[in-house]
């Protein structure tokens, strides 16, 4: 995952790295590249004895920024503000944390710039002990531990194995794989749409005529799938019922399903509506269907074609609607917002996005979009043309709004 890849939830952080003097210390550059690929700015502390275990040049290398370890400059030029350090810092993550470091911390000494960046610091504080088995299970050395996680500083558990004196037992530091999951679980909690369930549907629907046409658009599924991608960055895990599209996306938390016609995409969506708390739905269904599809190509001059109604997805899952948040779409090339109003209303939606074809460069194909957003109190909201990307966000600050406004009224 590359550092301006945004899925990552580590993206845009600011990570401050406290290192002290444990032979632990070695593991700590490849968590600090894990961090930097993964979009996270990271700036490090080493106490005077943890510069025996590990470089502050390959630290300082790896995440690009110089390695601090007094609190002034070795030319005395300069001095090092920890009070900045930790406000800069989203979180300050201390590891490895020896039995020393963790007992000044829990008695509030303060004689290097890693502990007074940690008495400074407003921001979630994570130590990951390291020390040899009989100091970990010393009874003082739990109070310590004891009294920090009272003070709600995150203590992550030690793993058991071969320690540096030839022991064996409790006392090694949390393995980096484990830290790195540790803290990407963390910031994923922190997201406005943690553990939240989104149901978007994106793209075109196509109705067979014959083996080799059918009735279709060109929407080309830009719009939902950035809906998509935005919602799952927020946390969200995603549905995402996707017809014929030549948009491609991976991400963890999105999950595809791919669909043809307007039944399947009905089908795909019904069992999905039930349980999710936002729906999405940014497709453009077809209207119509073949009264009856031809098993061979028609080969005469001229066609006439028999159609149906295809189902009106949003309409028949909207009625079964219980505390879901659902948002339409509609563009529309008349009469745009009292069109875009009435499908709202019709169809028990919450907020609906407004596209017109008379906006240049906004609509099917395009990567940029022009859109008008109305609420069911009819507040009207209209931006300027912007990517598609931008505009995901637009929506979803929209509807975490919405959403933020209804649960405040409900505990009223």
């Amino acid at each position: 995952m590359k550092k301006n890849d945004s899925q990552s939830v580590f993206f845009g952080k600011k990570i401050l790295i406290g290192v002290t003097g444990s032979i632990a210390a070695y593991k700590i550059p490849e968590l600090v590249r894990l961090f930097v690929k993964n979009g996270a700015e990271v700036k490090i502390i080493l106490s005077n004895d943890a510069c025996s275990f590990v470089s502050p040049l390959v630290l300082s290398t790896l995440s690009k920024n110089k390695v601090i370890s007094d609190f002034v400059t070795e030319d005395k030029m300069e001095w090092h503000n920890h009070v900045e350090l930790g406000l800069w810092a989203d979180v300050f993550l201390i590891a490895p944390a020896t039995a020393n470091t963790l007992s000044k911390m829990a008695t509030g000494l303060c004689d290097n710039i890693l502990l007074a960046t940690f008495l400074s610091c407003t921001c979630p504080i994570f130590c990951s002990p390291a020390m040899d088995r009989d100091m970990y299970l010393n009874r003082a050395n739990s109070k310590n531990l004891s009294l920090l996680k009272k003070r709600n500083i995150y203590i992550f558990n030690v793993d058991e194995g071969e320690l540096a004196s030839g022991l064996h037992g409790l006392g090694r530091m949390k393995d980096v794989n484990s830290l790195f999951l540790e803290m990407a679980n963390f910031f994923l909690q922190s997201l406005p749409l943690f553990e939240k369930k989104i149901l978007i549907t994106a793209g075109p629907t196509y109705e067979q005529i014959d083996p080799v046409r059918f009735i279709g658009n060109f929407s080309s599924g830009k719009m939902g799938c950035e809906l998509a991608k935005q919602a799952a960055n927020l946390g969200a895990s995603v549905d995402l019922i996707l017809g014929p599209s030549s948009e491609s996306l991976s991400h963890p938390r999105i999950t595809i399903f791919n669909i043809q016609t307007a039944q399947q995409m009905f089908k795909a969506c019904e069992s999905k509506f039930i349980d999710c708390d936002i729906a999405f739905f940014a497709s453009a269904v077809s209207d119509f269907k073949p009264s009856s599809i031809k098993k061979e190509k028609i080969n005469t001059k001229s066609i006439i074609i028999e159609t149906e109604p295809n189902i009106d997805i949003v309409k028949t899952l909207s009625s079964d609607k219980i505390s879901q948040f659902i948002v339409g779409f509609a563009l529309e090339t008349q009469n745009e917002e009292s069109n875009a109003v009435k499908k709202m209303k019709n169809k028990n939606m919450d907020l609906i996005i407004l596209n017109s074809l008379r906006d240049n460069q906004s609509g099917f194909g395009f990567d940029t979009n022009k859109i008008t957003i109305i609420d069911n109190d009819l507040n009207i909201k209209k931006y300027p043309l912007m990517k598609k990307s931008e505009v995901a966000k637009v929506i979803l600050d929209e509807v975490l709004f919405h959403k933020s406004e209804i649960h405040q009224s409900n505990a009223l």
